[in-house]
Formats: C-alpha cells, structure tokens, sequence
C-alpha cells in the first residue's frame, strides 16, 4: 500500500527526478449511482495513468462537507492514492471550519486545498460568515497554525474574476496566501500559455518559490466549455473559439479536439519547466488518460 504523504514531499521527489507531478480533480457526485461510478469506474480507469495524487472540491457554499470528506477518505483507503480535500470559507465558522479539520485528521486526510469559495448558487457577491473567514489567507493561516497538514491555495494566470484592480494586484494577494503558509499552487484552467508563463515570471519576480502547477481541462463539449469560462473569468483565445464553433453539434469531434489542444498545451508548458500538470477531469476518464498517453505518462 503506498503511504499517505505530504504533496509537498510529492513534489520535492518528482523535482529531483525531473518528472512532473500528474494530479487529478473530482467533485462530489450529487447521487449514489454516481458517487459508485466515480469510485469503481472513472477512478480504477484514471489510476492506469498512476497519478500522484487527487482532489476532490467542497461544492460551492460548502454544502458537500461531509461528502467530500468522504470521498477522499475512500479514494485513499480503496485506491491508495494520495487524496486532498478542498476547504472554504463559505457558510462556516472558525470553530466550524476547525472541527473539519480535525475530523480531517482523523481519517488521515493531510493536505487541503485552502479556497475562499464560491457563494450558494456560485452567484452573487462572497458574504462573510459572522465568526468565519473572508479572505483565503486567513483560512491558510488558519489550517497552518493547526499543524500537521500540507496547504495548497489557488491562482489565477489571467486574474480572479472578483478582482477589478487588476491581475498583478490578485497575483501580490496570491503571495501573500503563500506568505502566510501555502506550500503549492493549482491554478484556474487556461487556454493560452503565455498567460500562465507570464504569471509564474511575475511571482518568481517576487521570489516565490512554491511549486506553481498548471491546471488544465480537456475540452469535452462546446456550450460546456463556454458555460464554464463565463462563470470562471477564463478567456477562450480567438483561434480556439473558431473551432469550437465547427464543433458546437458534435461533442464527440468536440472532445476528439479537446485532447488534441490540451495535449499541444501541455507539451508547451512541460518544455516551459512547469512542475506539474493538474487536471479537471469533470469525473470523466477518456480524455485525461488519452492526453497523457500523447504526453508519454501514463
């Protein structure tokens, strides 16, 4: 049974191999059948490419707690694979947010993906919970004073969608999350590279040091993909919104094209030095294990 560890440590030991880490992202099922074919399909299929570990997302306004433990308590028990819980300030006390922490602990969860959160609805304006957090630095401070976990936060290669002062300014709030305890980064999904490049040279700049990896989602659908980058403030390069368009009645050629461009990108940032790949599955295998397959890793 591989040992639970640090994804810090995870990351330190590709390094020194010169590998990438490969990482995975799942989010709660909302039903029981779904919950079985995430755990006893798309995971079983997903571990053929040995991935270094996974994670699994809070929901927005946390309303998934008790799930997403859950499923990162089975992903490391059944699959034995290093598993993170995302964790936000949404809806939750300091005490609250303690007590899952703690329950965390007791299962043997040991990193967390630190986030502000999305609000109910994953609409409307962020809304502090009276006796809670409102920035995720507080909430990485937080988990840190805690001890015994490893903390990843997230970053935004083209600026957090809230931050209408700019993206350099959402970066200097990114340093200070790893400021005040972050030991990696995942960042928002990306279409273009030299956003991501031109995010990493700036924090370098800064002289951080963390491991900042890339996060990516094969394409599987048009009005899909669309939808998503609406919500999350991505921006869908030109060239790539043209052949979307030849694809938006066939999500089959859709996807077919998804795993081709994800597969170009990746190639662009493993030669850039990136030191790792973190993928957003959306619970689903073909696409994720085929661009690795292209990139030789898996």
């Amino acid at each position: 049974m591989q040992p639970m560890r640090f994804i810090r440590d995870i990351h330190a030991r590709k390094a020194a191999l010169r590998q990438p880490v490969v990482s995975f992202e799942f989010f709660p099922p909302k039903t029981e059948e779904g919950e079985r074919a995430l755990l006893e399909k798309t995971i079983p299929a997903l571990k053929e490419a040995h991935p270094d570990y996974c994670s699994v997302t809070y929901g927005a306004g946390g309303g998934t707690r008790e799930k997403t433990l859950g499923i990162v308590d089975r992903i490391q028990r059944e699959h034995q694979i290093v598993a993170m819980s995302h964790l936000t300030c949404v809806n939750a006390t300091a005490e609250e947010l303690r007590q899952v922490l703690t329950q965390a602990r007791a299962l043997g969860i040991m990193n967390i993906l630190a986030l502000r959160g999305d609000p109910p609805g994953a609409s409307g304006d962020f809304a502090k919970t009276e006796g809670g957090f409102e920035f995720s630095h507080q909430l990485v401070r937080f988990i840190k004073e805690m001890g015994g976990f490893c903390i990843g936060t997230a970053g935004f290669p083209e600026g957090h969608v809230a931050c209408k002062e700019g993206r350099e300014v959402d970066w200097d709030r990114l340093k200070a999350k790893i400021d005040c305890g972050a030991d990696f980064v995942l960042t928002q999904l990306f279409f273009d590279d030299r956003d991501f490049f031109r995010f990493r040279d700036y924090l370098a700049r800064k002289g951080v040091a963390v491991p900042l990896c890339p996060g990516l989602i094969p394409i599987l659908s048009a009005h899909q993909i669309k939808r998503f980058t609406a919500l999350c403030g991505a921006e869908l390069p030109a060239p790539l919104l043209a052949s979307l368009e030849k694809y938006a009645d066939n999500d089959e050629a859709c996807a077919d094209f998804g795993i081709e461009y994800a597969t170009r990108q990746c190639e662009e940032l493993l030669r850039g030095g990136v030191p790792g790949l973190h993928f957003y599955t959306l619970n689903k295998a073909r696409s994720t294990v085929q661009v690795l397959r292209n990139l030789r890793l898996a």
